[in-house]
């Protein structure tokens, strides 16, 4: 007996296994492992597969007398058939660890989705806190005893779209506050009552979409008093027996797919009272025949669906006039002729009470010829007639037929039904007609002209004619003009190419939406009457229309930079920009809008300056205006604040008041400047800097030589107000004297056209000495001070001592600048000569300064 053949692929549970001295253990299915939890599980399951490999290890050993022998001669495939066999093992040991592992997402609601986990059973350890449970689009093939026994405070359980074929009795006994139960599309071949006797508080039941052909031999819903909401039948679904409804006496809405459904037996349905809503998936003969006739005093709504053609059998009333419950049909995915048309309006004359025939996604094989169409509800209002295919369009009629069938209808919906023009003389014929919807269809300029001709509609008050091919405004306008009482024109969607200067609209319009046109401009041709201007999705730049009486605009998914001027509509109350390039506005232009309730201004670029990001954190801020405030309010620029809510962006005050920085600091620097040139002035700063230049370029001159005859003995430094003294007294008594004194001076000894500083600075560097003439006037001369630093220059980069001072009059100490502080330090360290008033002291003080010349 070999082990585990790896060509059979066989389950590791379906190996066979070989004779053990002891038990052995029994080996555990793969929808066991997979539905356990917990760890008792996980070590069970270990032990499991830990004595497997000691059984298969032992195997050799037991079955052979010679063991040796037969061990070493099987060991090779032994070896590699227990190695497949671990492996598979492994294998599904980690599928059974990742299903133990499915966690399901529970909300703060405590709604767990369990829906596409392909989970093979009910998840174990369901908490009681669990108020809803979605295990759709799953595999689970069966609901046990255990399974459910715990969620006691279970109020929906979606079990629909699973392989489900069978439920243990009591599975949905602890499930007493269960409200919604979804069976549907499962495997389910029979159903029981016992399963839905615990549920005392069940409203919602769904079962289409399983294999039952009778929903049972007992009544499945007798002990669901609560139950308004009920849903069965499959392809296969083939009675409804006498007992089906037993219990159920109201029912918000039931829906009964039987399309084999071959047997009913007459009053079934009728033992319900109420039905508000009955959808019926069954084909056009005896059997829908004999279930209308049962409903047609409790149905509120009757709903056909699914039917190829509707070739109605003649329905057996027994009273002649027939007082119905009916008020609204429904034919929904419907095969209609005109000989259809005809047989089912006898039916519907005799509803008495019917107000309302919706025809949705049907399509209709003729050619509208409906004569000999003489019965017709007197109560019907309304009809909706919505995608439906003619396959005979161009040769269908002009409807002639059901003129007198018109007058009485309030509303006409004709959306999507291939409709491109209404005859004047049917249109003439709708007295009462308030609500026309054309929507989808395929109206141009002038056939909409021809419907909407003179006295056509009288009383039409809403007009939608959207989603066709205009492409005239004008025309639109004059088409509409003479509909005296229309408030409501919807014209969006179209293909405009421009808009008019000016049109001639009712004065009744109160409601325009042009939106979805791709206009680039508004003009004058929008009535000034309007309250209610949708303009959404074209290409507009602004709005500049005055609209006094205009209280709500919708103006999303353009092009525009600001708000619209408040003076203009002042009446707004509702103002819809979402979706445009708004950039910001301030509280200035928000204010002047005195009736704004709501502003919708999401999903826009906003720039995010510093007055608008302060308005919309004051406390009169937009968040008791603006829909949706803040989350949908992001900044745009500036970069640092992009991506951030506008409610939660933080400036700098640099940010904000970068004009006011600016001024600060201009008037700081003009108040620096103003305190330098006081400074300046006070400390003879520019006087010093002068000085400073001076030097360095006497500093650039070349060295004088030394050994150079000099011009003069004398340079002579003096003061413009002391200039009679040095030339009629001092220069006569040096330059006349014997031998004389060569003096320079700068009246007559300057260079002429030489810059000055240049000529002080030869002078001084071609005399052996230079003469100070000292007095008041002289510590006021600037050039004076000149002469004195670069005297002063000399006596220190030359090393002699060059400079003679003579005071011809006392100067104080205290007198003397302080820009002066080489005199003063001169007069500190040098002797100076002091002009004499005494006629004796002059000549001791000529033969003193003639001494200090010469040496």
């Amino acid at each position: 007996m070999a082990g585990c053949s790896p060509a059979a692929l066989l389950p590791f549970w379906l190996c066979p296994r070989p004779r053990r001295r002891s038990k052995p253990s029994e080996a555990l299915p793969l929808r066991e492992i997979q539905s356990r939890r917990g760890g008792g599980g996980s070590r069970e399951r270990g032990r499991r597969r830990l004595q497997l490999l000691r059984d298969d290890a032992d195997f050799a050993h037991l079955r052979s007398p010679n063991p040796l022998e037969e061990t070493l001669h099987a060991l090779p495939a032994v070896m590699f058939e227990q190695v497949w066999c671990l492996w598979f093992i492994s294998a599904v040991g980690a599928v059974s660890l990742s299903a133990q592992q499915i966690s399901p997402f529970c909300d703060a609601t405590h709604f767990c989705n369990y829906s596409s986990r392909a989970l093979r059973a009910v998840p174990s350890g369901l908490e009681d806190d669990i108020v809803k449970l979605d295990l759709t689009s799953n595999s689970i093939e069966h609901i046990g005893e255990e399974d459910l026994k715990f969620a006691i405070n279970l109020k929906t359980l979606l079990l629909q779209s699973n392989q489900i074929r069978t439920i243990d009795g009591k599975a949905f006994r602890s499930l007493v506050k269960l409200e919604y139960l979804d069976l549907s599309k499962n495997k389910l071949s029979h159903l029981s009552p016992s399963w839905f006797r615990p549920l005392s508080s069940l409203q919602k039941l769904n079962l289409i979409g399983n294999f039952y052909q009778l929903l049972g031999e007992a009544p499945l819903f007798s002990e669901l008093p609560k139950l308004r909401y009920l849903y069965f039948g499959n392809g296969n679904f083939s009675a409804l027996q006498a007992h089906d409804m037993e219990g159920i006496s109201t029912l918000e809405e039931l829906e009964i797919e039987g399309h084999n459904l071959k047997q009913y037996v007459a009053g079934t349905l009728k033992s319900i009272k109420l039905i508000n809503h009955i959808m019926l998936n069954i084909p056009p003969d005896a059997t829908l025949a004999a279930i209308i006739y049962d409903v047609t005093d409790s149905v509120v709504c009757l709903e056909l669906r699914n039917i190829q053609i509707l070739d109605m059998p003649p329905i057996p009333y027994s009273d002649p006039v027939l007082l119905t419950a009916v008020q609204k049909v429904i034919l929904r995915n419907v095969e209609l002729s005109d000989m259809s048309v005809i047989q089912i309006a006898p039916i519907f004359a005799r509803m008495k009470q019917m107000q309302e025939v919706e025809i949705v996604d049907c399509r209709f094989e003729g050619t509208g010829q409906f004569y000999g169409l003489q019965d017709a509800p007197t109560s019907l209002q309304v009809i909706t007639v919505r995608n439906l295919t003619i396959t005979k369009f161009y040769s269908f009629s002009d409807l002639s037929s059901v003129t007198p069938l018109v007058t009485n209808l309030t509303r006409l919906t004709l959306e999507n039904a291939f409709v491109y023009l209404v005859p004047c003389d049917l249109a003439r014929h709708f007295y009462s007609l308030l609500y026309l919807d054309f929507s989808g269809n395929l109206l141009l300029d002038p056939y909409l002209k021809k419907s909407l001709c003179a006295d056509a509609w009288p009383r039409l008050q809403t007009l939608n004619v959207s989603r066709n091919s205009l492409k005239q405004i004008s025309v639109v306008a004059e088409s509409v003009a003479l509909r005296r009482h229309l408030i409501n024109l919807d014209i969006s969607q179209n293909n405009f190419e421009a808009m008019p200067a000016s049109c001639v609209w009712p004065r009744s319009l109160k409601f325009l939406n042009i939106s979805g046109c791709k206009l680039n401009m508004l003009t004058n041709c929008i009535p000034r009457s309007l309250e209610v201007l949708d303009v959404s999705h074209n290409n507009l730049k602004d709005f500049r229309l005055s609209l006094p009486d205009l209280q709500e605009l919708y103006i999303k998914d353009n092009r525009l930079t600001t708000l619209p001027d408040a003076a203009s509509i002042p009446s707004a109350r509702i103002i819809n920009i979402r979706r445009n390039q708004i950039f910001d506005f301030n509280e200035q232009q928000l204010v002047k809008f005195a009736k704004i309730e709501k502003l919708d201004a999401r999903y826009n670029s906003f720039r995010c300056s510093c007055e608008f990001v302060s308005f919309t954190q004051s406390q009169q801020g937009p968040s008791n205006v603006f829909v949706a405030w803040p989350e949908n309010y992001i900044c745009d620029s500036p970069e640092h604040v992009r991506g951030k809510q506008v409610g939660a962006v933080q400036f700098r005050p640099s940010d904000c008041h970068l004009t006011l920085m600016v001024s600060l600091i201009c008037i700081l620097m003009l108040l620096v400047v103003v305190a330098a040139a006081v400074l300046c002035h006070k400390l003879h700063a520019i006087w010093y800097m002068q000085m400073t230049w001076a030097w360095l370029q006497a500093k650039r001159k070349p060295q004088r030589n030394h050994k150079k005859e000099t011009c003069y003995d004398a340079f002579v430094s003096y003061s413009e107000q002391d200039s009679e003294w040095v030339e009629n007294v001092m220069v006569q008594e040096l330059e006349q004297a014997n031998p004389p004194f060569k003096l320079c001076l700068h009246k007559r000894d300057f260079t002429p056209g030489k810059w000055i500083v240049d000529n002080i600075i030869d002078s001084i560097e071609k005399s052996s000495k230079t003469l100070f003439v000292l007095s008041e006037h002289f510590v006021q001369s600037e050039w004076c001070r000149y002469e004195l630093d670069f005297s002063h220059f000399r006596l220190f980069d030359e090393n002699n001592d060059a400079a003679i001072l003579i005071l011809l009059e006392p100067i104080p100490e205290k007198t003397i600048p302080k820009r002066f502080c080489k005199l003063r330090k001169l007069m500190n360290t040098k002797t100076y000569l002091e002009w004499p008033r005494d006629e004796v002291q002059q000549q001791i003080f000529w033969f003193n300064l003639k001494t200090a010349i010469k040496s």
